[in-house]
């Protein structure tokens, strides 16, 4: 699912148009990656935890040559599903 098939999807779950569902989805993305940016969590009750996590250098290998090459650390987003979320998928 993409992102305009996630809106047609609010939009007929809500009865909210297509435009409020957009807006609604841009607000709630916007305010996710901002408090993701912050080093804090987005927890949704059901659905899951996103949270950030900080990914240590590493050595890795470039799969074309064979060579060693220096992978940099960074931060990266996890996401652990809820019991909610997990259960459905079952």
């Amino acid at each position: 699912m993409n992102k305009a098939e996630l809106i047609d999807a609010i939009a007929a779950e809500s009865k909210l148009t297509k435009a409020d569902s957009k807006r609604a989805l841009d607000a709630f993305l916007n305010a996710a990656s901002k408090t993701l940016k912050k080093g804090d969590k987005v927890i949704i009750i059901g659905f899951g935890t996103f949270s950030v996590a900080k990914r240590a250098a590493r050595t890795g290998r470039n799969p074309q040559t064979g060579k060693t090459i220096q992978i940099k650390a960074k931060k990266v987003v996890k996401f652990k599903a809820g019991a909610d979320l997990a259960k459905k998928v079952k």
